[in-house]
């Protein structure tokens, strides 16, 4: 039995990559669109924010599980990769800040888009803020000397604080000689000086943490501030839930959502100049070690800094702005019922727009001839407009069924408001099956026609989500065809009832189907290459972990099956190991959007099977999720998402990034060829500039 262990462990190690790691490297590939001189200026402080926004959340869920993993196993692998993992997210913090400090804030300033810290206010400017201060925040902060009597404060997740070094004695001539400053959320991270103050038409901003620091005197009467070090701590944020005790999920999980808030630490970022006295003392408040501190040369949340990209209007500084197209039958048709009933029509985001989603949710609400919506809701925002067709459907006295998945990570809180809005309407509300999550996006919409009622589908790779739908390529089906729609109907049967699955015509549903297809579509490759038939997979994820799909493409790569993957993050498979996967090849493509869809190409003996897909290739996906996976039936539809979807990015010579079997990523270059970015050559092609 051990012998086994070990070879099983040996073999994991020889075949599989880290995941912690690899999320790093997808990281790093964002980062190095902040570097890269090409993109406007802006849009490379956008990246920069995006790396840090994706830290937290990389910090809040997989350090926090590795980290547990740690202190119940003691060390092993846990501590080699523990290790890999600080080491990597060390440097990449580091490159962070000297990327703003030597590049963009310098760039930026060219273009009369500055960052003022205190050193360099003017009288006037000081003065102004003061003021600010003093009416502004100062009514808001309450600050906490330390003592005996005032232990240190509960800190929330990723809050803004200082930590004080004070001189003298207060009124009750205590002089503990520290205090912590807690900045209330709804203090503006960053502030725009007026106009009248900068003697220019440009844009002057001044961080919260630098009047912080400069004004922390005033919150401490009679003593002096000789340091005000800002800090944030990150937590775990996963929830608990112990679904088998669970008897209403809604409740439960509006329980659990502000622990969230004061989960264990596992990351402490502290501002550059923070005596080292302060830092240990910090640490251990926080009982961190030396590994799980972060010092940064610049503000330690630079996520904040992303709504500076929103409010300065240069468009010289941005990506150029484009008008998403519009398919050709429905601008034609104008009615999303009349179009669909004529063929099914595919709809490729960004570069086509989300407007017929919701117009097709808008018509399905007016229209007195349909009776019923369903529809499931993953991630659809604070102000969806989906959302309020659908409580508009069901006040106008329809039959609306609405799965709302509660726990879409960081997206509870908002799917638990509509959740009871929809109810108070009379829809009808369910939260999917309990230890799965619900993340297929589908709707259906049943209408009587002509004595008779016919159903309509939109299916599709992403959310529900008018905002994201402008920022992540994805690919949405609309459809009458009654295969099709007799599929999704039975899928939500399964979400909302009893009973057991039935066979459907041609969608794949996890956690029933999904894994076992596709493991028979690369199965089906490698035989077909045994017999020396030609034998060719494309596809196109997120993510790709599952080992026995894993196991999979390496018996087809060694059956001769040519394999081609588009993975945009994290990649547990090895490419190009002799014996092994030497005809699998791997590539990530980071550009203006990110990539979101999901495809799957089989070349099956010419048929050319293509499915898209709301799911990776991941074990939460196959066997913890409900997802669906449906075909792309209509030949030119199909030949739109090979030559859009898969060839496009196959092609890529400027966005692209090849993995070679250690996982590491070496950028594409164009070496003289002309440039083939996939998402700008989409652009030209679909959007109507």
């Amino acid at each position: 039995m051990l012998q086994e262990t070990a070879a099983r462990l040996k073999r994991a190690e020889q075949h599989f990559l880290a995941r912690e790691v690899g999320i790093l490297a997808f990281n790093r590939r964002v980062l190095a669109q902040a570097e890269d001189r090409r993109v406007p200026m802006l849009e490379r402080l956008r990246f920069l924010c995006i790396v840090s926004s994706n830290l937290d959340e990389f910090f809040e869920i997989r350090v926090a599980e590795l980290k547990e993993r740690l202190r119940l196993d003691g060390g092993g692998s846990t501590a080699e990769t523990f290790k890999a993992v600080s080491e990597q997210a060390h440097a990449i913090v580091a490159d962070q800040y000297r990327l703003l400090n030597e590049e963009i804030v310098p760039g930026l300033a060219d273009e009369d888009v500055r960052f003022l810290l205190p050193p360099h206010w003017t009288r006037e400017q000081r003065r102004w803020l003061h003021e600010y201060f003093l009416r502004e925040m100062m009514p808001l902060l309450t600050p906490i000397g330390l003592d005996p009597a005032h232990p240190f404060p509960r800190v929330l997740n990723k809050s803004l604080n200082i930590a004080v070094q004070l001189e003298g004695r207060d009124a009750f001539g205590r002089s503990s000689g520290k205090a912590i400053v807690q900045a209330p959320r709804l203090l503006p991270r960053v502030m725009q000086l007026p106009g009248q103050l900068t003697g220019s038409k440009g844009y002057h901003f001044v961080l919260l943490t630098s009047v912080l620091q400069a004004f922390a005197t005033a919150l401490f009467q009679g003593m002096v501030a000789i340091g005000a070090y800002p800090f944030r701590v990150t937590r775990n944020s996963d929830l608990f839930l112990d679904e088998e005790e669970i008897k209403d999920l809604r409740s439960a999980l509006a329980g659990e959502l502000p622990q969230r808030h004061f989960g264990d630490t596992v990351r402490l970022e502290v501002a550059e100049g923070c005596p080292a006295e302060m830092e240990g003392f910090l640490l251990e408040q926080f009982n961190l070690g030396g590994q799980d501190l972060y010092r940064v040369d610049g503000p330690v949340n630079l996520a904040r800094l992303m709504s500076v990209a929103d409010i300065v209007d240069l468009p010289a500084l941005k990506f150029r702005s484009f008008l998403p197209g519009v398919p050709r039958a429905l601008e034609k048709h104008g009615d999303v019922f009349r179009a669909v009933s004529k063929g099914d029509i595919l709809l490729h985001h960004p570069f086509q727009s989300f407007s017929p989603v919701i117009e097709f949710l808008e018509q399905a609400a007016e229209d007195p001839e349909v009776v019923a919506i369903k529809q499931t809701v993953y991630r659809t925002g604070t102000d969806s407009v989906i959302m309020k067709y659908l409580i508009d459907a069901a006040q106008r006295g329809k039959e609306v069924t609405v799965v709302v998945e509660l726990l879409a990570r960081f997206d509870e809180e908002a799917n638990i408001t509509w959740a009871a809005k929809l109810e108070e309407v009379g829809a009808h509300v369910v939260y999917g099956v309990v230890g799965y999550k619900t993340h297929a996006k589908m709707l259906l919409v049943v209408r009587r026609e002509q004595g008779a009622l016919k159903r309509y589908v939109h299916l599709s790779t992403g959310n529900y989500h008018p905002r994201t739908a402008k920022l992540y390529t994805d690919f949405g089906l609309l459809s009458a065809n009654e295969e099709i729609c007799d599929d999704v109907n039975e899928a939500f049967k399964q979400l909302t009832g009893l009973g057991r699955a039935r066979r459907l015509n041609h969608l794949w549903v996890s956690p029933f189907t999904l894994h076992e297809r596709v493991l028979q579509a690369i199965r089906h490759e490698a035989k077909n290459a045994r017999a020396d038939k030609p034998a060719h997979i494309i596809a196109k994820m997120n993510s790709l972990l599952e080992p026995k799909v894993i196991e999979a493409l390496y018996a087809a790569s060694q059956a001769g099956v040519r394999i081609d993957l588009i993975v945009r993050g994290v990649c547990a498979l090895r490419p190009g190991i002799p014996g092994l996967s030497e005809h699998i090849r791997v590539r990530s493509v980071i550009g203006r959007f990110l990539e979101h869809s999901r495809i799957f190409y089989f070349h099956n003996d010419g048929a050319e099977d293509v499915y898209l897909s709301s799911a990776d290739w991941m074990e939460r996906n196959f066997f913890r999720r409900i997802e669906a996976c449906f075909p792309v039936l209509d030949p030119r539809l199909k030949q739109r998402v090979i030559k859009e979807g898969l060839k496009a990015y196959l092609a890529d010579n400027s966005q692209a990034w090849e993995m070679d079997s250690n996982g590491n990523y070496h950028r594409k270059k164009a070496s003289g060829r002309v440039p083939r970015p996939a998402q700008e050559q989409l652009l030209a092609l679909l959007a109507a500039r």
